[in-house]
């Protein structure tokens, strides 16, 4: 790749929760592009997370650097905050400064309340305030230690990682409830940002082809369209290298901040900025037909009511929020 392809060459990125799917993606995305690339999680080689998942941060650096990048793995738990206050203390010593934050942390647990589909009356508590803690404060913690970095020098770029292009996402009440505050996150954090023209955004992939999907489907990355059989749907996947890659180009983008506060998804960034995916091809999971011929009756319908409630609550949001602007004074007294 030549200097003009890599971007964000000289550009410094933490990636948190880089150890596997769309969080490892983004950051081979960004190394791509020519950031150096602090990947950071709880797995490290020989030192796996609560999740016993054999994906760790070290395996990401390596397939960053074989690419032809610059990564450093660095083990923090970030719900601690000690750890990760020290983390962007050692990022700024070290590189003099951060350009770029990704929150993908917990995107997933497999081991209880992100992995649940059922009724909000059914789900089970046991390990919800773990999940909120893993999931969401974690979340808070560090972008609350990396935006300090950002404000000194006027720029720099906030990327949470979430799930679907609208309001709803997950099966059960807490999952929905963490990926719509992330969003949330992102908004609030962007509005409060912009004097320092720092860009906040959040970030949903398509379907997403990561490690525990191909499982799921018991097929490898290598022979992946032959998860086609058992759901249509799979064909029009993407590797998490392709919303890498849509992060990259945001990161990239001056006129990001203009758009701070937005939620964006891989397709769309595919779009907006001419990209494909690892195998040449360009996935675009919104204008694909969805085939629903394999979902239940009772999933199809609250889809489509909670569609319905969600352009209602929308509107009305705009009501409010356009009455409200109208209220403000343009200049506000000091």
């Amino acid at each position: 790749m030549s200097a003009h392809q890599r971007p964000l060459t000289g550009s410094v990125a933490v990636v948190a929760g880089a150890t596997r799917g769309a969080g490892r993606g983004i950051a081979r995305g960004l190394g791509e592009a020519g950031a150096t690339v602090y990947c950071t999680g709880r797995s490290t080689t020989g030192n796996p997370s609560p999740y016993k998942r054999k994906e760790t941060i070290d395996e990401t650096a390596e397939q960053i650097r074989d690419a032809g990048g610059n990564a450093i793995s660095v083990r923090v738990d970030h719900t601690v905050e000690s750890e990760v206050e020290a983390l962007f203390k050692r990022v700024v010593k070290e590189q003099g400064g951060l350009d770029v934050l990704v929150n993908s942390i917990a995107g997933e647990d497999p081991r209880g309340s992100m992995s649940q589909w059922c009724s909000f009356w059914k789900t089970k508590l046991d390990d919800a305030e773990l999940t909120f803690r893993q999931s969401l404060l974690s979340h808070i913690i560090t972008a609350k230690h990396a935006v300090p970095c950002m404000i000194e020098k006027k720029r720099g770029l906030i990327v949470e990682v979430s799930e679907n292009d609208g309001l709803g996402a997950g099966g059960n009440p807490i999952t929905q409830t963490v990926k719509l505050a992330l969003k949330s996150l992102a908004l609030n954090l962007a509005a409060e940002l912009r004097p320092y023209s720092v860009s906040v955004v959040s970030v949903t992939p398509g379907f997403l082809r990561s490690e525990t999907m191909l499982e799921r489907f018991r097929v490898t990355e290598a022979n992946w369209r032959d998860g086609g059989k058992k759901d249509k749907n799979f064909l029009e996947s993407e590797t998490p290298l392709f919303l890498g890659r849509g992060v990259a180009a945001l990161a990239a983008d001056p006129a990001t901040i203009e758009q701070s506060g937005m939620l964006f998804s891989s397709w769309e960034l595919g779009r907006k900025y001419g990209l494909t995916d690892a195998d040449g091809n360009r996935p675009d999971w919104g204008a694909h037909t969805i085939d629903f011929s394999g979902h239940p009756k009772s999933l199809i319908d609250l889809l489509r009511i909670g569609s319905d409630m969600q352009i209602r609550w929308l509107q009305k949001l705009t009501a409010n929020a356009e009455i409200l602007r109208k209220k403000l004074p343009e200049s506000a007294a000091r």
